[in-house]
C-alpha cells in the first residue's frame, strides 16, 4: 500500500485514486498526443472506456477524461468537495481549466501521475496550475514517486506526494530538505543563487 506525505508529515489518504479500466484499443500517450487531440479532437481515452469507469462513493480523484466527458453527472459531488482531478503526464492542465471556467480552486485535490520516473512532464504541469492558473488547493504527486525526486516535486509546486509502494516514508520526506541554496528561480518563492550575490539586489 502506498503512503500519503502531505507537507512534511505522512498522512491517512482518504482520496480514492481512480483509474481508467482495461481496454482493447490501446490509449496512445506520446508527446504529441495533446498536439493531436487539439487539431482532430479525437479523445484522450476511447468513449467506452470512459463510459464504464466505476466512479465510488466518498472522495475520489478521477482521470481527466472522464471528469470531462461526465462533469454534469458529477457536478453535485464536486460541490461537495468529494471530486478531485488528476492528469496523466501527456494531458494539458488547460483543458481542466477550461473545464471549469478558469476556477481551478473548486477542486480540493489536483493530481499529477508520473507514469515513470525518467518523464519529467508532469513537473511543468505543476508550475503551470501553480503559476499560470493560481492554484492553491492540495497539488498531489502520483505515481512513480521516488525519494531522489522529493525536493524538485516541492519546489514546481506539489505540497502532496504519493509515494510509490517501496519507498520509506521517512527518507522521502528528509529528501524535502536535500538542498539549501536552489539554482533556479520557481514556485517556493527562494531567490536562486546568482540573486543573492552583493550588487544584485541581495543583502551582502
Amino acid at each position: 500500500m502506498a503512503d500519503l506525505i502531505r507537507g512534511n508529515a505522512l498522512v491517512a489518504d482518504d482520496w480514492t485514486w481512480v483509474r481508467l479500466p482495461e481496454s482493447s484499443e490501446p490509449v496512445r500517450k506520446s508527446a504529441g498526443k495533446v498536439v493531436l487531440f487539439k487539431l482532430t479532437g479525437e479523445p484522450a481515452a476511447p468513449e467506452d472506456v470512459i463510459a464504464a469507469c466505476e466512479v465510488p462513493a466518498g472522495k475520489v480523484l478521477l482521470p481527466l477524461s472522464v471528469w470531462l466527458k461526465r462533469r454534469d453527472e458529477l457536478a453535485v459531488r464536486a460541490d461537495a468537495g468529494e471530486i478531485g482531478v488528476w492528469l496523466d503526464s501527456h494531458e494539458e492542465p488547460a483543458e481542466l481549466a477550461e473545464s471549469l471556467g478558469d476556477n481551478l480552486n473548486r477542486l480540493p485535490v489536483i493530481g499529477v501521475n508520473f507514469p515513470k520516473f525518467i518523464d519529467g512532464r508532469g513537473f511543468s504541469t505543476a508550475f503551470l496550475l501553480r503559476t499560470r492558473y493560481g492554484y492553491r488547493n492540495e497539488l498531489r504527486a502520483l505515481g512513480d514517486v521516488l525519494r531522489d525526486q522529493m525536493f524538485f516535486f516541492h519546489r514546481c509546486g506539489f505540497d502532496a506526494y504519493l509515494l510509490r509502494a517501496d519507498q520509506k516514508p521517512e527518507r522521502c520526506i528528509a529528501a524535502l530538505r536535500d538542498f539549501t541554496t536552489p539554482y533556479q528561480t520557481s514556485t517556493d518563492g527562494l531567490p536562486p543563487v546568482f540573486r543573492r550575490r552583493v550588487g544584485l539586489g541581495a543583502p551582502a
